[in-house]
């Protein structure tokens, strides 16, 4: 059975303090942040799932990024271990908010570092980024921790983009989709689709053939149209100015412990 809820994090006052790597700073909005991100989730919602906020933390200014404290796989959650030290203290509300919820959480330990923004699932392949927040101890954790249940792990160096998954992300049918310019190597996925505009790269898929992604590609959602997607655009500009996507403010849970 399904279960169709989703953890978020509320942004902190201080999230234009965020950090950024690729990317030069740029002013943040924070009250229009707020914004978005209140539609973000009425987006989720009004797509059939249900919002379970984590608490808020005032001091990490990167907490809203949730996807990046814990990795879910069917009913295991890894808790992160986020590369940046001043992202370190997010993931501990997220463990206990999983295991109260009757999750099998795990975690990844010292010197392993991994942010869930570099993990990509699909049918059982799980491919994780490495070379930036996530390292090759932090792959070689997660592996051991993912492959008793079922799943084929496969590595991913990455150079061009904070995380793996803010080069490439999947669609429902497994169709691997990136912005050509930020992707190392193509050729790891067998379907690959390049896409015209780099907010195209990111898709959160909401079941079905219904996908959420940023309103500033609008290329990219007509080309998904024409291939039979349902797309719910939202707009996350003062996310994006921190290296964000719509992948980074959510984690799905899909299975029911």
């Amino acid at each position: 059975m399904l279960d169709r809820r989703a953890l978020v994090r509320r942004p902190s006052s201080r999230l234009a303090n965020g950090l950024v790597t690729h990317i030069e700073r740029q002013p943040v909005d924070v009250d229009l942040a707020v914004r978005q991100w209140d539609a973000y989730v009425d987006a989720l919602n009004g797509s059939g799932w249900e919002t379970l906020e984590v608490p808020p933390m005032e001091d990490c200014p990167d907490g809203v990024f949730v996807e990046d404290d814990v990795v879910m796989y069917g009913d295991r959650a890894v808790v992160a271990r986020p590369g940046a030290d001043e992202r370190k203290p997010e993931t501990a509300p997220v463990a206990e908010l999983l295991a109260v919820l009757g999750y099998d959480v795990v975690s990844i330990e010292a010197p392993g570092t991994l942010d869930g923004g570099d993990v990509l699932k699909h049918d059982g392949t799980v491919w994780v980024g490495w070379g930036g927040r996530t390292n090759r101890p932090g792959v070689d954790q997660l592996t051991a921790l993912l492959e008793p249940s079922g799943a084929r792990v496969v590595p991913v160096p990455i150079t061009k983009v904070l995380h793996l998954k803010s080069g490439v992300t999947a669609l429902p049918d497994g169709t691997v989709i990136g912005y050509a310019p930020l992707v190392d190597d193509p050729r790891i996925w067998p379907e690959f689709l390049a896409v015209p505009e780099e907010s195209g790269a990111h898709v959160v898929l909401l079941g079905g053939d219904t996908v959420l992604m940023s309103a500033d590609a609008p290329e990219s959602k007509r080309l998904f149209e024409e291939r039979g997607l349902e797309v719910v655009a939202v707009d996350i500009s003062e996310f994006i100015k921190l290296e964000g996507c719509v992948t980074c403010l959510s984690v799905r849970l899909r299975h029911t412990p």
